[in-house]
């Protein structure tokens, strides 16, 4: 039976999309799973690009199999006893199999910072605490969804005294009462969030986001004049900053391998960024340290990547890096393959990638041998095999603000270091880092003796920060919540 969706969620989506904010839903009922089919249909259709990828994140019990031969018995038996409704699990059957929809438990969430997804699905709110939260929600790019799954509840007041799992860890003999202020808070900040829609799982608003309503209503005639000023304030900014990127791009076009991979980058700051590591690679700077401080979706590890595929060129023969988990990494590596392409580069024929077979790394690329001209590696290691860099050329960083601070300083050593951390981000907000470690760095630098303190012995030789969003626009309604 075909139903009318409410014009307030395309609408939602659609304004989304256009700024690149994110869109929050939240579904209430058992039934909720049929729902999440058509916000993502929604999504792709309104999304230009390919069909946005899907995390789907839960406590233990998934109750839909991501091995294709278990949900084949679990609509067998579906089927034996007479609960299988052809019509509602076709599509959501075409959907859990159309490849983009990615599975994480919430004690592995640790595993995802740094990926970008564009549909977020959060079940089980009795295991969410607000580290879950920071961790799967800041994965979705601008314009993605971020969708909460509930149980049917008699009312939204219920979840202020729902029993959580975490609140076994501080129930003790002396306080055994537990008050969910956390839920409460949850509750009421997303009724005040104006792009937040809670609905049931029939696609009906419910009382809870009436304040959206009107300022939706109000907006609507207007909407084309505001989206006009938004292009126009936003044109009038970065206006300068697309003309500078275009002239770095004209001024390094025929020098090799510089103009190919800053011809790639997407921001002036993160040209100018990668043009600072080529300058160093190339310079054979070692014993030199070169941080890049960002906030998240600025495309640190894109220009890493693309710098380690200009540092392949060089004829860099051992490259490492690490980060907390090798999935922090897959970043790197996608934009360390696109460089090595737009370098003539072909995987198989020039480069081979080797995938870890440690199931908890989901087949991700720890190593890539390269054998066009000599034989070249770019691998990872764990944060604590320092012991592993006595023939490092070229060692990074990623995500620094994660990794303790001790074993940070462990890594550093007699080899070109780049090193990038996230500020204002939940991977770290980079505080120790910049009054600790560069501090550090700095001084040790000033005590080398004059003669030494040329540029292959500088412990520090440049400090970037980027300032351009690359993933995600600045979306207040959303950035206060």
């Amino acid at each position: 039976m075909r139903k009318k969706v409410d014009d307030r969620i395309r609408s939602l989506i659609e304004n989304g999309v256009k700024t690149r904010h994110r869109s929050m839903f939240v579904i209430i009922g058992d039934k909720y799973r049929d729902q999440v089919v058509n916000l993502h249909y929604m999504l792709s259709k309104t999304v230009i690009k390919s069909r946005p990828t899907v995390l789907w994140c839960y406590k233990e019990k998934l109750e839909l199999s991501s091995h294709k031969k278990k949900r084949a018995k679990q609509v067998k038996k579906l089927m034996q006893r007479g609960l299988l409704d052809p019509e509602k699990v076709d599509p959501f059957s075409l959907f859990l199999e159309s490849g983009v929809v990615s599975h994480c438990m919430y004690r592995d969430s640790e595993r995802i910072l740094g990926s970008t997804y564009g549909m977020c699905i959060l079940q089980d709110f009795e295991a969410l605490t607000p580290n879950v939260l920071a961790r799967t929600i800041e994965t979705v790019e601008g314009g993605g969804l971020v969708v909460l799954l509930l149980r049917s509840l008699s009312s939204l007041t219920s979840l202020c005294t729902m029993v959580m799992d975490v609140h076994e860890r501080f129930r003790t003999r002396s306080h055994c009462q537990i008050v969910s202020r956390f839920n409460e808070r949850f509750l009421l900040s997303l009724a005040t969030c104006k792009t937040c829609l809670v609905m049931d799982d029939e696609l009906n608003i419910l009382p809870i986001s009436s304040q959206v309503k009107s300022i939706l209503v109000a907006s609507k005639t207007q909407a084309s004049f505001f989206h006009l000023i938004f292009l126009m304030s936003a044109s009038s900014l970065e206006s300068d900053e697309s003309e500078e990127l275009s002239i770095l791009k004209e001024q390094l076009f025929d020098v090799f391998p510089v103009g190919p991979l800053v011809g790639m980058c997407t921001s002036l700051d993160q040209g100018k960024v990668v043009s600072t590591f080529l300058d160093a690679i190339l310079d054979k700077t070692l014993q030199s340290t070169i941080v890049v401080t960002a906030s998240r979706g600025r495309g640190k590890s894109a220009a890493l990547g693309l710098a380690v595929a200009g540092a392949v060129t060089a004829g860099f023969s051992n490259i490492f890096g690490t980060a907390p988990t090798p999935q922090t990494l897959s970043s790197l590596f996608e934009f360390l393959r696109k460089g090595l392409h737009m370098l003539k580069y072909e995987e198989h024929l020039h480069y081979d990638v080797v995938r870890s077979g440690n199931p908890d790394f989901q087949k991700g690329i720890i190593r890539i041998n390269i054998h066009k001209q000599h034989r070249q590696t770019i691998q990872y290691i764990e944060p604590r095999d320092h012991m592993k860099l006595s023939q490092v050329e070229l060692f990074v960083i990623d995500e620094a603000a994660a990794i303790p601070l001790p074993i940070v300083k462990h890594l550093i050593g007699p080899y070109l270091v780049f090193l990038s951390s996230t500020v204002n981000g939940y991977e770290g907000t980079g505080r120790s880092l910049s009054l600790k470690l560069l501090s550090h760095f700095e001084k040790k630098s000033q005590m080398q003796p004059s003669g030494a303190n040329d540029s292959n012995s500088a412990l520090v030789s440049a400090e970037k920060s980027e300032s351009s969003v690359s993933r995600v626009m600045v979306d207040y309604s959303r950035h206060h919540w």
